[in-house]
């Protein structure tokens, strides 16, 4: 556990009250606690990695439309509202409305893919470069990692329907925002196809479901007709997604097995 360092430049700067304990994420290592503005709750997120940061900028070039409201942003500090999320699209979907859960995050994918005024924030990620751990990882294991690559490179070769993305659209980053609907949180900042937006959402909400025999079968189906997509593409870029998540996974010191499993069924998928 945090103390309160990491966060004091900006609980003063914008008059904030600590409303809990620090708190650091399982998986990217930011840092985050739950404080108030002038009463209202709030959560304050300090990260010094590249695609966090641009993922802030896009928090804020969304200005609240279909995702939680930035109150300020300074370098790698964000100051969210803290959305009530009472219902759990996570929870949703283990308890037998995994097609509904699906269904609502692509229509929110549709709202944050929708055209804006504002152009873009340059600080964007290209999504090639977001797989450039693919290569090395195949590299040195060979095997499923190979299969991932090829699928990427092919998919890199002939980009369609280029879009900001959110690029970890699932589950648990998409909250309950109450009268003002689901929003998003924690986007990575990329440009890409928007096909690959929902390669994470089949990789979730868990491993206990999405390995389950048949499921990434049928919500390849759901979400192929409510976001208007070619099935098979999808499928080629949730081969891909699942290698380069396993490779991260290899980096950060996880355990890629779950990955490379989805992987290898989406393989078998294409080749059925």
């Amino acid at each position: 556990m945090g103390d309160l360092t990491t966060f004091a430049p900006w609980l003063d700067r914008w008059g904030l009250a600590p409303d809990g304990e620090p708190f650091r994420t399982h998986y990217n290592g930011n840092w985050l606690i739950h404080v108030r503005q002038a009463g209202q709750p709030a959560i304050l997120k300090v990260t010094t990695a590249e695609h966090e940061m641009a993922g802030g900028a896009v928090m804020a070039w969304l200005a609240g439309d279909g995702a939680a409201r930035v109150l300020a942003r300074e370098g790698g500090a964000l100051l969210l509202e803290r959305l009530p999320a009472t219902r759990s699209l996570a929870e949703m979907a283990r308890a037998g409305g995994d097609d509904e859960a699906s269904r609502i995050i692509c229509a929110v994918g549709d709202r944050l893919h929708a055209p804006r005024a504002q152009p873009p924030p340059r600080t964007l990620i290209p999504l090639a470069r977001w797989f450039r751990a693919l290569a090395p990882a195949a590299a040195a294991h060979g095997g499923i990692f190979d299969v991932s690559l090829a699928a990427a490179q092919a998919l890199f070769a002939d980009p369609r329907d280029v879009v900001v993305l959110h690029g970890d659209l699932h589950h648990e980053n998409v909250l309950d925002g109450g009268d003002r609907g689901w929003l998003v949180i924690d986007p990575k900042g990329l440009l890409g196809e928007r096909t690959y937006e929902y390669a994470t959402t089949l990789c979730n909400p868990d491993p206990a479901l999405a390995l389950q025999p048949g499921r990434l079968a049928r919500q390849i189906e759901v979400i192929a007709a409510v976001a208007r997509l070619e099935p098979r593409r999808l499928l080629h870029w949730t081969l891909a997604h699942a290698g380069i998540s396993a490779a991260w996974r290899l980096t950060d010191g996880f355990d890629p097995a779950p990955a490379l499993a989805l992987a290898e069924i989406a393989k078998a998928l294409i080749d059925a």
